[in-house]
């Protein structure tokens, strides 16, 4: 009699679990790290600029804080996948808090064409953003993905959503400074924020991973690995394969 065929439960085993977590800590200590120093320097030079580009971008990054403390919250108890959902909640609601900002100040600058000052330190922080949060968003994503948490994979996107802000703070800024374009900034910071509602939303019905449960039982893992399209185990459609 052929011997019974044992199933590997499914996820990475409990000591690359334990790994990934305290990687994801570390990743977030350095996020709220990097994000607190960012926000103190941007709302500061945005103050003395009389920059609205400035000051929001210092803005997001005290909302990075609220998102990227919401995954440390999560992973600071002894089951993390218990706090998932809140920590999602609150990863949405930062999303939807920034977009609003956004949104809101970029109108206030298209309508009443308020005029930044140059600022170096302003271009210097855009420059140095643009280079440290990808790094600091991949890391956090890949092992958000292998872990299986969404709510790493969400606060990651809010990590890569200040990427793009950074992006368009250092061409909005460099574009009034050389040609005097105060329009710029916000007419693109719009978009930034349409991506945020886009965010928010999926991290609020928590579709920003969809690796196959650590509970899920044996025909779960085999039905979602048929239609998965990488080692995540992600449906074709699914938000953490389209990045």
């Amino acid at each position: 009699m052929a011997a019974p065929l044992r199933l590997e439960p499914p996820g990475p085993a409990p000591a690359r679990r334990a790994l990934l977590a305290r990687r994801i800590r570390l990743l977030v200590a350095a996020t709220i790290t990097y994000n607190a120093v960012e926000a103190a320097v941007a709302i500061t030079a945005g103050t003395l600029a009389s920059s609205t580009a400035l000051i929001g971008f210092g803005l997001d990054s005290v909302i990075e804080v609220s998102s990227a403390a919401a995954v440390a919250w999560q992973f600071a108890g002894r089951d993390p996948q218990s706090r998932e959902r809140i920590a999602l909640r609150i990863i949405a609601v930062s999303f939807f808090a920034l977009a609003g900002y956004v949104t809101v100040e970029s109108v206030r600058a298209l309508v009443g064409g308020a005029e930044a000052a140059h600022s170096t330190v302003g271009l210097g922080l855009a420059a140095l953003s643009l280079a440290v949060m990808p790094l600091l968003s991949y890391a956090q994503r890949r092992a958000g993905r292998e872990l299986g948490s969404r709510s790493a994979v969400a606060d990651s996107k809010q990590t890569l959503l200040c990427t793009y802000l950074s992006a368009v703070l250092l061409v909005g800024l460099g574009l009034n400074s050389l040609f005097g374009w105060s329009w710029a900034d916000p007419l693109a910071a719009l978009v930034i924020a349409a991506v945020a509602v886009r965010e928010g939303r999926e991290a609020w019905r928590g579709d920003t991973c969809c690796a196959v449960p650590l509970t899920a039982s044996p025909a779960t893992e085999r039905s979602a690995a048929t239609t998965a399209d990488d080692a995540c185990g992600c449906p074709p459609d699914c938000s953490c394969c389209r990045d």
